[in-house]
């Protein structure tokens, strides 16, 4: 390892940048310590560095601070942002401004040493082909609804968040119904230097063609019946800002069209008009199927879909992050009862760990808000709860049936394999490769006992 590579740590704990140092000095770095941000901005302008170790949680002067003024003067100096548990908006807002990754506390060593080597590298990148990094600009927090999360695929998607939002590229969002499709959306137009523009959300599944058409494009007066006035869509009052299409996959074919002329012409016709209105908007689109196999089914236009995947997130659903179902119980306590120390019974917890959330994370919120209006004693049980998720008394039940009518071990592993089949098939709506996928099977077992079972694929 070359002993020359200086790396400069910026904690106010002495312990973490000692055990920092600890780690490191084995690798045979020159290591460099500062315990506050007007410590670390006179270290940055009298030596040359190549690695910055910023916490975020800095007194007086803060890292974000730091980051924003290393960035503005040293561009290329790779900065690894340090981050509190649950500090994911402040994460957000680092990457925008130019971090080359975080770490929340406390973190892996090995993965802790792997982004230190890959600074290295693309330190080294930087300067061996001269090149020049755009600067993006702070924009500022705003409250509202937040992403909460410790999973390591939503913290690469915070990530990516943050560097997509200092762009203008289309945007396409997909995940299942309740994943927080919307939230993720709202992030990136929140970082963006859109912020103080206008945000206009349309939910393309959610009115008839005739009226989505009205409501996008706008129509002249006598257009159709009832149109007793001129009215300007969605898509011209968010002129020089966002739209954001949730359920873009129901879009209907006509209208893709028009969509797609949009992008491509950044000019548009209201319904009934001959002038065409010029517009220029931050597109970010939300699906909650596979798009691909929408396309594959021409169910929408191919070409529409390459305009709009430009920057792409995919969120995974909630049953691929149980690691999360404790954050966003504690959050969504402390959301709707603030004022109580509500307790989740132990049976209740076990419950909500074992169901698989179809509706995401959406069901678990209303889940938990209802449980905690129910509750007299401050105590969640799982009577309190829906019914669905009361897996463990339902499974019980099903396995004291078997014995009572005296199956034979064969038929009920048989009668029990069939159920989830037909349960995995069913959540991933009938896709028999994503159904391998998630019962982690080789594909032609799969087929085999489909066919074994008599299972019948919609």
């Amino acid at each position: 390892m070359d002993n020359e590579k200086k790396i400069l740590i910026v904690d106010d704990e002495a312990s973490m940048r000692r055990n920092i140092v600890d780690l490191l000095s084995m690798k045979g770095y020159s290591l460099l310590e500062a315990k506050t941000g007007e410590e670390a901005i006179d270290m940055i302008e009298n030596t040359t560095l190549d690695i910055l170790i910023l916490d975020i949680n800095l007194p007086n002067m803060s890292g974000l601070e730091v980051l924003k003024l290393t960035k503005n003067n040293y561009p290329e100096l790779p900065c690894i942002m340090l981050t509190a548990y649950g500090t994911s908006e402040k994460a957000i807002e680092a990457m925008k401004l130019g971090a080359f990754d975080y770490m929340e506390k406390p973190f892996e060593l090995e993965e802790f040493i792997m982004i230190i080597e890959r600074a290295l590298k693309h330190s080294e990148l930087l300067k061996e082909l001269k090149q020049l990094r755009y600067k993006v600009s702070s924009s500022k927090s705003e409250e509202g609804s937040k992403i909460i999360s410790k999973n390591s695929k939503m913290q690469e998607i915070f990530k990516t968040i943050g560097r997509i939002s200092a762009t203008d590229a289309s945007v396409l969002i997909q995940g299942e119904s309740g994943t927080g499709k919307e939230l993720i959306a709202d992030a990136i137009q929140r970082h963006s230097h859109l912020t103080d523009k206008p945000y206009v959300k349309i939910n393309c599944g959610a009115l008839s063609e005739s009226l989505l058409e009205s409501e996008i494009f706008g129509h002249e007066k006598g257009s159709f019946s009832g149109a007793e006035s001129q009215r300007k869509g969605l898509f011209e009052l968010a002129n020089e800002g966002t739209v954001f299409l949730d359920e873009v996959n129901s879009m209907p074919p006509s209208l893709q069209v028009r969509l797609l002329r949009i992008i491509q012409g950044q000019s548009f016709f209201r319904v009934g008009g001959t002038t065409p209105l010029k517009v220029n908007v931050r597109i970010i689109a939300a699906t909650n199927k596979d798009i691909e196999d929408e396309v594959k089914a021409g169910r929408f236009r191919e070409d529409l879909y390459y305009r709009l995947n430009v920057a792409r997130i995919n969120i995974p659903p909630l049953r691929d992050r149980p690691d999360d179902i404790h954050v966003l119980i504690d959050y969504f306590f402390q959301k709707y009862s603030p004022t109580q120390k509500l307790i989740l019974q132990e049976d209740s917890l076990q419950n909500i760990l074992d169901y698989h959330w179809p509706g995401n994370v959406r069901e678990l919120e209303n889940t938990i808000h209802r449980a905690s209006i129910m509750t007299t004693d401050n105590i969640i049980r799982i009577d309190k709860l829906p019914h669905e998720t009361n897996r463990r008394t339902n499974l019980n039940a099903t396995l004291q049936s078997y014995l009572n009518d005296k199956y034979s071990f064969k038929s009920i592993i048989a009668d029990i394999e069939k159920k989830l089949l037909t349960e995995a098939l069913k959540i991933n709506n009938y896709n028999q490769s994503k159904t391998a996928d998630c019962l982690k099977m080789n594909r032609r077992l799969l087929y085999s006992k489909v066919n074994e079972h008599s299972i019948i694929i919609k």
